[in-house]
């Protein structure tokens, strides 16, 4: 009877290894980092939310090889540039996706207001970019196209998604690698209630503060006021905003559709009258649950 619960019990530890997901560090030498007694954190209650990543990584999520359809969708969960609301906005989201056969990896990025960091603001896009350059580089290991991958971001996440969408060959101000000459451009982008613009009239005042510091230069504000850097390479884009939205008012993503439709990049909007801020999944919401419909549909035309 011993020996049964132990074989048992070692089963169940070997299931459990088996179930984990494969977690990958961003970089093998972390660029603009400095060394500091600095901790990341974690706070779990009805959110797990992660403060002042260390070590930024991928957790990748993927369907059984059957289900597979060769997408793949890196996430960017939100919080205001202060913490990352990782499962609410990130692990959950790849669950999902992997029920639609859509390969997905939540990225866990380095937050502005670590004092590891040396240039705060260039943090979050360097990791952003490294990801999708990952996501590339290992696409026959995951069975995902190359030319199908995609970002998706909630809140300063989607602002973090905006700015990989249309600054994604930003140059690097580190010792690149050939991990680093990999396109970063998205193919397709997904922003959902995101803050888009930094400039004071609708922006969300802590994202801007968290990102470019308490007293930004107007310069500074409109290299990260994403309606302002789209161009004709910008990726095609799918927005999702709730009208009564007092957190990111709902003109981010108005200010950005127009400068998408402007510039002919392919676009989707949804805006719906209800929902508030931060709805993630937006599960037992009503017909605001069906964004997640609109964007599988929208996607599958990739």
């Amino acid at each position: 009877m011993k020996s049964y619960i132990c074989l048992c019990f070692l089963f169940l530890i070997a299931f459990s290894t088996m179930a984990q997901n494969e977690i990958l560090n961003l970089w093998e030498t972390i660029p603009n980092h400095k060394h500091t007694a600095e901790n990341e954190g974690v706070e779990i209650k009805d959110v797990k939310r992660v403060f002042l990543t260390k070590t930024p990584t991928i957790e990748v999520f993927l369907p059984s090889k059957r289900s597979l359809n060769g997408k793949a969708v890196l996430i960017c969960p939100g919080g205001g540039y202060r913490y990352l609301a990782y499962d609410w906005e990130g692990t959950d989201v790849a669950k999902w996706l992997n029920s639609k056969g859509i390969a997905a990896f939540v990225l866990k990025s380095r937050l502005p207001l670590s004092k590891s960091l040396i240039t705060p603001h260039e943090a979050p896009l360097q990791d952003a970019q490294r990801a999708i350059r990952l996501l590339r580089a290992n696409a026959d290991k995951w069975h995902i196209n190359p030319n199908k991958i995609g970002v998706i971001g909630f809140s300063a996440g989607g602002h973090l998604a905006s700015t990989l969408g249309t600054q994604f060959d930003a140059p690097n101000s580190f010792k690149e690698q050939s991990m680093d000459t990999i396109s970063a451009r998205p193919d397709f982008v997904a922003l959902i209630y995101p803050v888009i613009t930094m400039q004071d009239d609708f922006t969300h005042k802590g994202s801007q503060t968290n990102l470019l510091g308490s007293n930004p230069d107007d310069a500074l504000k409109a290299r990260f006021s994403n309606e302002l850097q789209v161009t004709k390479d910008t990726p095609p884009t799918f927005l999702v905003h709730a009208g009564d939205d007092m957190v990111v008012p709902v003109e981010n993503s108005l200010k950005l559709y127009n400068a998408l439709k402007i510039n002919g990049i392919k676009t989707e909007m949804h805006i719906y009258p209800y929902g508030s801020h931060g709805f993630g999944l937006a599960i037992g919401q009503g017909y605001l649950e069906s964004w997640t419909n609109r964007f599988y549909d929208w996607l599958m035309e990739f």
